[in-house]
């Protein structure tokens, strides 16, 4: 009687979990699939083959950008790396108690506001009649208002903003678990600050640094405001191509495709940095 109760209550726990992951996730990913395979061959006909992802091959600009998004959210999730394992030390293993919380509420502030009113925070600063290039302007390093935005570098920086948060809290979590006394213990045993972070720190944090690595590249390869915005008419996002061929073309055949294509693309990717790291996910997940 007892085991059929605790049976009972853990199906009742999960239950709400599988139907999220049943109705929200495998059904409409099962029903793309089936979108992806048809082929219209007349108005109203439909027959099922690999037509939408031989189109995607055939034309030389899907693939590009393609591999230009892919390559862009490389180098964010580099960036972000770079700028949140610093932020995240500081705050799991110098900061006080008293301040970690202020200082781990800081990092959350970005969240309170959507990516929209993020992105068109800084067309404001950084177009041409912004803040940023009125202040040169007056101060007399320029001479006339330049145009900030629309170009590669303005989307990289909007992204790594908006995603660095999604870096910091899995190294905050791995770091914290890290006894300071291995890092004594390593300055004890001749290593200076250099050694300690690259013989200790690193691969103590290591499931931390991978689980923000993928949280951070698949948020960006997938992202479409902030590109969009920031990078205009010269921006070249794969996700821009998906929305072209269902919003625009009313092509959800290929739109379907293409999703799948960035979804198997950026598994790729995760799965290569997986092996050059010499992580598991499971074992990622569970440290982090």
């Amino acid at each position: 009687m007892q085991s059929d109760i605790k049976r009972l209550s853990l199906i009742l726990l999960f239950a709400p979990f599988a139907l999220w992951i049943a109705l929200l996730i495998i059904l409409p990913h099962m029903g793309m699939v089936v979108l992806s395979l048809r082929e219209k061959v007349a108005p109203r006909v439909y027959e099922f083959g690999f037509g939408n992802y031989i189109d995607f091959i055939n034309e030389p600009i899907y693939w590009n950008t393609l591999l230009r998004t892919g390559s862009m959210s490389i180098l964010v999730t580099f960036l972000a790396l770079l700028i949140g394992f610093p932020i995240a030390y500081y705050i799991a293993k110098i900061a006080g108690k008293r301040s970690r919380g202020a200082l781990f509420l800081l990092c959350l502030i970005p969240l309170w506001v959507s990516d929209l009113i993020r992105a068109f925070g800084w067309i404001l600063l950084l177009r041409e009649t912004g803040v940023i290039s009125s202040f040169l302007t007056d101060i007399g390093l320029i001479d006339q208002p330049i145009e900030f935005l629309y170009n590669d570098i303005t989307v990289v920086i909007g992204l790594v903003y908006t995603v660095i948060l999604f870096m910091i809290v899995p190294l905050v979590s791995t770091l914290d678990g890290m006894d300071n006394a291995m890092i004594e213990a390593g300055y004890n045993l001749g290593g200076n600050g250099f050694t300690v972070l690259r013989r200790i720190i690193v691969p103590y944090a290591m499931p931390g640094i991978v689980s923000g690595c993928i949280v951070v590249f698949m948020m960006t390869a997938g992202s479409y405001l902030t590109p969009i915005l920031l990078g205009g008419k010269n921006s070249s996002w794969f996700t821009e191509q998906i929305y072209d061929q269902f919003i625009t073309r009313f092509n959800w055949e290929s739109g379907a495709a293409f999703g799948f294509l960035l979804l198997a693309f950026t598994s790729i990717v995760v799965w290569i940095g997986l092996r050059l790291t010499g992580q598991t996910l499971a074992n990622t997940v569970a440290k982090s």
